[in-house]
């Protein structure tokens, strides 16, 4: 694959075909690279559809996936102006529950299956430890779910895995007890153990927030250049549409559209069609009501919980159970991961029914904090 340059920053071309890295990227994270049977030799990205001029942003089923991103909760009595929950809407819910029990009726059942193993406790932020607010830069956690986070990392190794930086989801937390994954994974800071294998050519030695040594892993680093470029023509394309927020995440660029009246949703749809259009390594991705733009390597939550359990020595399926909790699309990848095996269990924060990977449900953040203080009394 080769770098050119057009105006101020550079695109990735198409690859004619890939034998080795030379972006510095490992090539089992670039298109057409050969698969293997060990997890450092199976990152593999999957290979992308060729790009297409679309006349209308409805035709690729972009608007339909931003509506159904955040279903309505509740229908409004317009007559009285007051909000009622749906008695259909319970009676979904509760259906749905059928099938993803919730974490904390079936907590006996998860402490059984703990038996004799190591319980590891992955948490996505947004939605998760923290409400989903109308400006993203005040979603903050509360005290009392800031100390059942601590108090569980006491007791079990705990990470944050966020589609913000890094950075970002460091500074809204304050612990330095955890261990942090930002942008979807793309960016994991992890202790030095020599547990990681040493095929991550992208894995470089660096210092963590206390001045100890650790490993930076950062597989998409050779797309800041085009990260960068795309937020700022976002920025600069978005601006005359009323509501809308864009956010650098580092290796991923967000276009939250929570506040924009939905009859823009087409413009900004079209927007990020037009943009992507230019950068045929760069993907779409939808979340609550918020487009991301990130690139087109085979990583995702999965593969940053399967990288942190090797790089703490616990990727044993035997003794060690993960545990993932979270709110989004982008969790769906560490919940199936757990699943498959039956590695561990994910548990999926959700007040309304969706289709997941999940085995169990939570319904809102006020219940993680529930499970995670039960965790601690268990243990203690």
């Amino acid at each position: 694959m080769d770098l050119k340059s057009t105006n101020a920053s550079p695109v990735l071309a198409d690859p004619a075909h890939i034998n080795k890295p030379r972006l510095g990227i490992h090539s089992n994270l670039l298109p057409y690279s050969q698969s293997g049977q060990s997890f450092s030799s199976a990152m593999r990205t999957i290979p992308r559809k060729k790009p297409g001029k679309l006349d209308d942003v409805r035709s690729n089923g972009w608007l339909d996936a931003m509506i159904s991103s955040s279903p309505p909760h509740k229908k409004l009595l317009k007559d009285f102006n007051v909000e009622v929950a749906s008695n259909d809407s319970d009676i979904a819910y509760y259906s749905w529950m059928l099938k993803y029990p919730s974490a904390i009726n079936c907590f006996e059942q998860i402490i059984n299956h703990s038996r004799n193993k190591k319980i590891v406790i992955f948490l996505d932020y947004d939605g998760t430890l923290s409400p989903i607010v109308d400006d993203p830069d005040c979603a903050f956690m509360s005290k009392e779910m800031r100390s059942a986070v601590c108090n569980v990392a006491k007791y079990f190794p705990t990470a944050i895995i966020s589609g913000r930086s890094r950075d970002k989801v460091y500074e809204l937390v304050g612990l330095t007890e955890l261990y942090y994954a930002g942008s979807h994974g793309m960016d994991i800071m992890c202790p030095v153990n020599g547990a990681v294998s040493t095929d991550y050519s992208f894995c470089i030695k660096s210092t963590d927030k206390q001045g100890e040594e650790a490993n930076l892993f950062q597989p998409a680093r050779e797309f800041l250049p085009m990260i960068d470029e795309v937020f700022r023509t976002l920025v600069e394309n978005t601006k005359g549409i009323q509501g809308t927020k864009v956010e650098n995440h580092k290796f991923c660029a967000s276009l939250h559209y929570r506040n924009v009246d939905e009859k823009n949703w087409p413009a900004i749809a079209q927007c990020v069609h037009d943009i992507l259009k230019d950068y045929p390594r760069l993907q779409l991705t939808h979340g609550r009501r918020v487009l991301e733009i990130r690139p087109v390597i085979n990583w995702n939550k999965g593969k940053a919980v399967e990288f942190l359990l090797e790089s703490l020595g616990l990727n044993s399926h035997n003794d060690v159970l993960p545990i993932y909790i979270g709110d989004d699309t982008t969790d769906e990848d560490a919940f199936k991961f757990l699943r498959d095996g039956n590695r561990g269990y994910g548990i999926i924060v959700s007040s309304v029914p969706k289709e997941t990977k999940a085995y169990f449900s939570l319904r809102d953040p006020s219940e993680v904090k529930q499970f995670l203080e039960s965790l601690v009394r268990w243990k203690s």
